[in-house]
């Protein structure tokens, strides 16, 4: 059996790491620092049971790799669209594709009835690029529920959990999910087969909705994101929403956002991925969260302003993070007074409170920057934190 990876980071190392200890004939798409990582260390995996290191095979040409049994996507919803432009030559007539991506996939609607059946959204995957080279009968759907973070290239810690969900999308039993189910579990991952994967899909979408982005957008962890109550609201007013959502597309829950909130309080204080990514000024994986949720409650007519406000804020605050000061500086100029005591030198502090809305802009970006200056040394949360996939509520029998 032949397997492909495409990204070796978090979530993907650990899933190759142990498909090539179990002997199967492993292989991973990758590039630049990983890439070379791989190819001159090996795959290294720190857990609990100690450090193993896998020698997989690593290129960023597809070509190279050749036709595969199953692929298996790990790269991030953001980056798919570049991602698929070299996943072509790995597949033959009968590959399959793992899908792991967080949110909703572009494949979701694809054989699904109900009144969004094969609607195509354009927050996932705009023009139906990815649907083109990946379409809905090559792939089996998966939700990941495992805690790893990547603290450097071709190196992966896996913190807690080693759970995975997959289903094909028809509901039906296949020879193809449950040959893959059995590799899996051989790679040493809890594997449950699930009839209906979308669901699941959307369960584990609703616990990340708001909790990723306002980690995100507010720089906090999710101890204060859950101690400060009108967050909490806001959060709950949300996810009522995007559970509205479901019940009209197929994929009710049972579950009230307190019951979803209590699970997420279990896992202590922690920082969810997104905020990861958004410390390390990576792209956020916002458009197949929030996006599409927005983007489905327009098409069933499920109105979502508190979707909607989350969405925009998140998307402003990265937009700051990557314009940086001195665009927001050219765009909203200090006023009056306050233009003089912020300085070439680099002093930014003013003098009294900021007399408009363009100067609190600024001093935020600036407060967020001199923060991220200091490093994580005061902080209780450790700087290098996994990638949190941890959230799991009942099985899908169990919510219906």
């Amino acid at each position: 059996m032949r397997i492909c990876v495409v990204g070796a980071g978090s979530i993907g190392g650990v899933i190759a790491s142990g498909l090539a200890g179990s002997g199967v004939d492993t292989s991973v798409l990758a590039r630049g620092a990983t890439l070379a990582a791989i190819r001159s260390r090996g795959l290294r995996v720190e857990s609990g049971d100690g450090v193993t290191t896998a020698k997989v095979t690593a290129s960023d040409d597809g070509a190279e790799l050749g036709a595969q049994d199953f692929v298996v996507v790990a790269v991030k919803a953001q980056s798919l669209p570049a991602a698929v432009t070299g996943v072509g030559p790995l597949l033959g007539p009968d590959t399959a594709v793992l899908s792991t991506l967080n949110g909703v996939p572009w494949w979701f609607f694809d054989g699904f009835g109900g009144p969004v059946a094969g609607r195509h959204l354009d927050s996932v995957d705009p023009g139906g690029r990815i649907a083109a080279v990946l379409p809905v009968s090559r792939v089996i759907g998966a939700t990941v529920h495992l805690s790893a973070s990547s603290p450097e290239p071709g190196v992966v810690r896996l913190h807690s959990g080693n759970g995975i969900i997959v289903g094909d999308p028809s509901g039906a039993s296949s020879a193809r999910v449950a040959t893959l189910a059995a590799a899996l579990s051989d790679a040493g991952l809890d594997v449950t087969v699930s009839p209906r994967i979308r669901e699941d899909i959307w369960y584990k979408l609703w616990g990340n909705l708001t909790m990723n982005p306002v980690a995100a957008l507010t720089g906090a962890t999710m101890g204060p994101v859950l101690a400060d109550d009108l967050v909490v609201a806001f959060c709950s007013a949300a996810m009522l929403e995007a559970r509205e959502i479901g019940a009209r597309i197929g994929c009710p829950i049972e579950q009230t956002p307190d019951d979803r909130h209590a699970v997420t309080r279990k896992l202590g204080d922690f920082r969810p991925s997104m905020l990861q990514d958004a410390g390390a000024g990576r792209p956020l994986e916002l458009d197949a969260l929030t996006g599409a949720v927005r983007e489905i409650g327009a098409l069933v007519g499920v109105p979502t302003p508190y979707v909607d406000a989350l969405h925009g804020l998140t998307r402003l605050a990265a937009q700051v993070r990557e314009t940086g000061d001195a665009a927001l500086l050219s765009a909203y100029p200090l006023s009056g007074a306050h233009a003089s005591s912020v300085g070439s030198s680099g002093a930014d502090r003013l003098s009294t409170a900021p007399a408009t809305a363009g100067d609190a802009v600024i001093l935020a970006s600036r407060a967020r920057s001199r923060t991220a200056r200091r490093g994580s040394g005061s902080s209780p949360v450790r700087s290098t934190s996994p990638t949190t996939n941890t959230i799991r509520g009942p099985t899908t029998s169990s919510r219906r």
